[in-house]
């Protein structure tokens, strides 16, 4: 289903291509996330359900902010998607097991289209704003070995897209960390003298630093090396800081703070946060200390921080529950009431972690609410 066609497709499609940065105004924001609103209301089902039993119509609606957010545990109770779910072209799902309360939560994408512009655009803009064409190594599963992860089809698109011959994938199920073939990528890497980028989770990072700690193995990679990792700092055996995180970048692998990006994304949502430490040191990439680190939001998207009690906007320096209106969610819910805990700075966000059920109450009224209007 090309949804991507309609005038609404075609006018965010151009907005994605033109990059994160620059104008879209409040005014503008504001008109496309209404024509979203209602594109929604009308063909998803069991949205349309929830924002009825709100009280709460398309015509009633003059800002964005005022657009009913679904708890993203929803998306394990239904099909949240703007038309038949078998005429999706992916089904991505969340960590997890398929049963009982942890079963995953399930983002079907009828249009693959709008995903793949929002991710290469902001990719693009914040870990090559120099235009480097890299080696990418990936710390994650290909796509054919994890076909509903979307995080597998980001990193396959910036690979296909803007990687370099020597890139590669250096994870699978069955044998994990493909370690050799890592170490030899990155010993070509520092012995040649060619940058690299290496992506991956955090905790595939740990792995890699124990690994290599296990081998008495340390790199030197060359400048221009960079690092994107994508946060999830809580392993199911131990925990790690990102202050430790970060030293192991420099200590193993030699890619000093300033070229490590930090990404913030979710199954349930098509568009992607990064730290601007790069971007804001383009386009020679000077190096230095850098100001205080922060999630950009594109400027498809906007981001509230909210009371976990009431679910009201709270002003910015004070902690709550992140809220994302995401207009490449175009044929899903835009609007994506998260129980991550965060912090409203200048022109963007700190995540401070996951919240604790006491600290989400008001997503555990939102997703009753949810329950009660979709059974």
């Amino acid at each position: 289903m090309n949804t991507s066609r309609s005038p609404l497709g075609q006018t965010l499609l151009e907005i994605f291509r033109q990059g994160p940065a620059g104008p879209l105004d409040d005014d503008r924001f504001n008109a496309l996330a209404l024509q979203a609103f209602r594109h929604q209301f009308e063909r998803n089902e069991p949205y349309r359900r929830f924002c009825e039993r709100r009280g709460i119509v398309p015509e009633r609606v003059e800002r964005w902010e005022d657009v009913p957010a679904v708890p993203t545990a929803a998306f394990k109770e239904a099909a949240l998607v703007c038309g038949p779910g078998d005429a999706a072209q992916a089904v991505f799902r969340t960590s997890g097991t398929t049963q009982g309360s942890e079963r995953r939560g399930t983002h079907y994408v009828l249009d693959l289209a709008l995903y793949r512009e929002s991710a290469l655009s902001a990719f693009r803009a914040h870990l090559l704003p120099d235009g480097a064409r890299l080696p990418f190594l990936i710390l994650a599963p290909s796509p054919e070995r994890a076909p509903d992860s979307s995080l597998s089809r980001m990193f396959e698109w910036v690979r296909a897209e803007c990687g370099a011959p020597g890139s590669g994938w250096f994870v699978s199920f069955l044998a994990g960390l493909h370690v050799d073939e890592l170490v030899q990528a990155l010993g070509r890497s520092e012995s040649e003298r060619v940058p690299a980028l290496i992506a991956g989770t955090a905790f595939a990072f740990v792995y890699l630093f124990d690994a290599l700690a296990a081998r008495s193995l340390r790199f030197r990679l060359p400048e221009g090396s960079r690092v994107m990792e994508t946060g999830g700092l809580k392993g199911r055996v131990r925990e790690i800081t990102k202050a430790e995180l970060y030293e192991g970048f420099a200590q193993v692998l030699g890619i000093p703070d300033h070229f490590c990006v930090g990404e913030y994304g979710m199954t349930e949502m098509c568009s992607q946060f990064y730290e601007d430490v790069l971007r804001a040191r383009a386009p020679g990439l000077e190096t230095g200390p850098g100001g205080p680190r922060r999630m950009c939001p594109p400027r498809w998207v906007r981001t509230l921080v909210v009371d976990p009690d009431t679910l009201r906007p709270l002003p910015q320096q004070r902690p709550g529950l992140l809220r994302h209106f995401d207009l490449a969610n175009l044929n899903s819910v835009s609007a994506l009431q998260t129980d991550d805990l965060g912090l409203g700075v200048a022109a963007g966000f700190q995540v401070l972690g996951r919240a604790r059920g006491a600290e989400a109450r008001g997503c555990s009224i939102a997703l009753d609410e949810w329950l009660t209007a979709t059974r």
